[in-house]
Formats: structure tokens, sequence, C-alpha cells
């Protein structure tokens, strides 16, 4: 069992007199969010040095916030051509629902489950992101990282107490600044910067409950990854020389360790 420093088990105050079912109520919120996640993704799915998509790329049919469905709609086809853009059918709503019934089964405090809610709406389309075109592009890791740290340092501020916060920060800069030296030590062969910037959000999350915990979840994210990289190899879908996306493990490795401690 890992070891994991908690605030103390005392009722938390709530600034908003919100009750306990209503505030674990608040992310469902966030399914009305999933033709925004699916935006995101087709936005940002684009190789590394490209501007962000606007249009289809079979026929050129503008995709945007004022142009919703059918692009952005579940189905993900485009109005004009019928041609897929972003993250395959129903894929972005089936993974924000599963996000969503972790948190609401496994109920973390308000303050943490909001925190950690904030960092899966970003962390949803930058796994689909990842997996399309091996990048982690700033416009999401970024204010994952900020809203994760912020929030919970209003819940800590509220109640928790100034220590998780501290410790959730140096976490989540010791776990970036981890990614990132991998990277200028080996280059392509370590973990990108996106992955250190991803990190940042996922070390403080993983942080406020101890200094164990962000180990864990690293460990379990380099476990599953070896995994698949095996299993790709020995099905000759991937050669030892072929660079896997590492964000998709972070994201697992990251509710995992946090699902063991909640």
């Amino acid at each position: 069992m890992v070891g994991v420093s908690r605030p103390a088990a005392t009722e938390p105050a709530r600034p908003d007199n919100v009750p306990p079912t209503a505030a674990r109520r608040r992310p469902l919120a966030v399914l009305t969010l999933t033709p925004l996640l699916r935006y995101a993704v087709a936005r940002h799915a684009v190789p590394a040095g490209t501007d962000r998509r606007s249009g289809c790329d079979a026929c050129d049919t503008p995709i945007g916030l004022d142009r919703p469905w059918p692009a952005l709609g579940p189905t993900a086809r485009c109005g004009t051509c019928r041609a897929r853009i972003g993250a395959p059918p129903y894929t972005v709503e089936l993974v924000t629902v599963a996000a969503l019934a972790m948190l609401l089964l496994a109920g973390p405090p308000a303050g943490e489950l909001v925190a950690a809610a904030w960092w899966l709406i970003f962390a949803v389309p930058l796994v689909f992101v990842d997996l399309a075109v091996h990048r982690l592009p700033d416009r999401l890791t970024l204010p994952a990282a900020a809203g994760t740290w912020l929030l919970l340092g209003l819940t800590a501020l509220v109640d928790a107490g100034p220590a998780p916060w501290l410790r959730a920060t140096a976490a989540a800069l010791g776990l970036a600044g981890f990614f990132a030296t991998t990277t200028l030590l080996f280059g392509a062969r370590g973990f990108g910067i996106g992955d250190a910037k991803l990190a940042l959000g996922a070390g403080a999350l993983l942080g406020w409950y101890g200094w164990a915990t962000p180990v864990l979840g690293l460990l379990l994210a380099v476990m599953l990854s070896g995994l698949v990289a095996l299993g790709l190899l020995v099905t000759r879908r991937a050669r030892w020389s072929s660079h896997l996306p590492f964000g998709p493990y972070l994201v697992l490795g990251t509710v995992g360790a946090l699902l063991l401690v909640w």
C-alpha cells in the first residue's frame, strides 16, 4: 500500500455552501462540453509545425464553433463530403463518460474532484491528439496545468492548509523536470517537452496525496507503455526505432494512481 499523506478527515468547508451531493454532480456538466472536446481534437490533431486545422482535409469546408454540426458531433463527419474529421466516431464521448463515471464513483472531496475534473477536460483531447500526431499542444497542456494548480491552491486555502498544495507544486515541477531532462539528455529518444508540460498537471494532482503517489503514477505509465510497446514489437507493428506517444500512458498512469489513493 502506497503511503499517502492526506488532509485531516474532517468535513471540508465549502465557501458556496453547496451540499456534498450537489458538489459531486457538478462534473456531469462536462458532458455538455463533449462537442468542444471533439473540436479541440479536430483543431489540434495536425503535424508539428502545422497551424491548427480550420477545415475539412478532403473538401476544405470550414469547421469551427460557428459550424459545429455535423463535423463536431459524435459521428465526426464533414457536412459536405462526409469525410471523417478528428477522432473516430463516439470515442471522445465514451472516454468522457468513463472519466466522469470514475470521478463520481471514486468520490474524492469536492475540491479535489473539481481539480481532477478540470485536468481531465484537457487530458481527454490530449490523448487523442497524441495518438494521432504524436504531439501535445501548449494550448491544452498549459491551461490544464495552471487550472489544476490554482484549483488545488483554492482547496488548500479553504480547507486543507498549505502543506499538500506546496507538495503538489514541488511534485509538479519535479515530474516535469524529469521529463524535460530526458529530452535534453537523450533528444528524440527521451520524453518530449510536451510530455513535460502534461506532467505539470499530473504531478500536481498526484503530489497532493503524498510523495510516493507521483512515483506510482510514473511507474504505472512506464509499465503500460512498455507492455504496449512489447505487444507491438511481437506483432511486428512497430520497430525498436519507432517512437510511440507517451501522453496517453501518462494520463492512464495518473488516473490509476488516483484511483488507488481515493
